[in-house]
């Protein structure tokens, strides 16, 4: 588990066996902070939390204890002024690749392996190079070439792409410009799904790359 704050929590799947009706606890949350993530892991993962203002930490997995479930958990990346966690990565392959998308519709691919592995509570590496032009980082998700990227926005338009279509770049970059998106709106969230070619009658849109260089 891990917090908008930066806190990360390992709990065992046994924990939750008993679950009543009205729901039992997972983590003791501050009052400032709240749970922006969950993932199951077998114990020997990396993971990469990332941040509103392009910022990202990986550690090993095994530097997080296992605890109760009302246990708070320990920081997993020491923040810097405003920032805050958008995202948490359950790395199981290494030839997996990190996709990051910013509110503008920038977006790039970037390997695994260019993500630093640094100690649990560091304060991380770079992850996109965030500019009033990108605007801040909206997601992190792993991602292969058999996938699909979907998005969609805050003016509720869905959009799909392969995700083999995105360039793999360097850590300290802008990206490129994935998405035109019409005045006012704005990149909401991002997920992938398995890689499948679409009917011509597919109520899903596909995206048309914007033109532009490499930054």
């Amino acid at each position: 588990m891990c917090t908008q704050n930066g806190t990360v929590k390992k709990t065992t799947i046994s924990s939750f066996e008993n679950v009543r009706s009205t729901g039992i606890i997972a983590i003791g949350l501050k009052d400032d902070d709240k749970l922006i993530s969950a993932r199951i892991t077998d114990g020997t993962c990396d993971i990469i939390i990332g941040t509103h203002n392009g910022i990202a930490c990986r550690f090993r997995e095994s530097n997080v204890r296992a605890m109760g479930r009302t246990a708070a958990g320990v920081r997993g990346i020491l923040l810097q002024g405003d920032d805050r966690v958008i995202s948490m990565m359950v790395i199981k392959r290494h030839d997996s690749q990190v996709l990051i998308v910013s509110e503008r519709g920038y977006g790039k691919r970037t390997k695994f392996e260019d993500f630093r592995l640094t100690n649990r509570g560091a304060k991380g590496v770079i992850s996109m190079n965030v500019t009033q032009k990108t605007g801040k980082v909206v997601r992190l998700v792993t991602a292969f070439d058999t996938q699909d990227l979907i998005v969609i926005t805050t003016n509720g338009i869905l959009i799909r792409q392969p995700i083999s279509a995105i360039r793999t770049i360097g850590r300290n970059t802008q990206g490129v410009k994935l998405i035109r998106l019409d005045e006012g709106d704005s990149i909401a969230d991002i997920t992938t799904i398995a890689h499948e070619e679409q009917d011509d009658d597919s109520n899903i849109e596909n995206i048309q790359p914007a033109e532009g260089e490499l930054l």
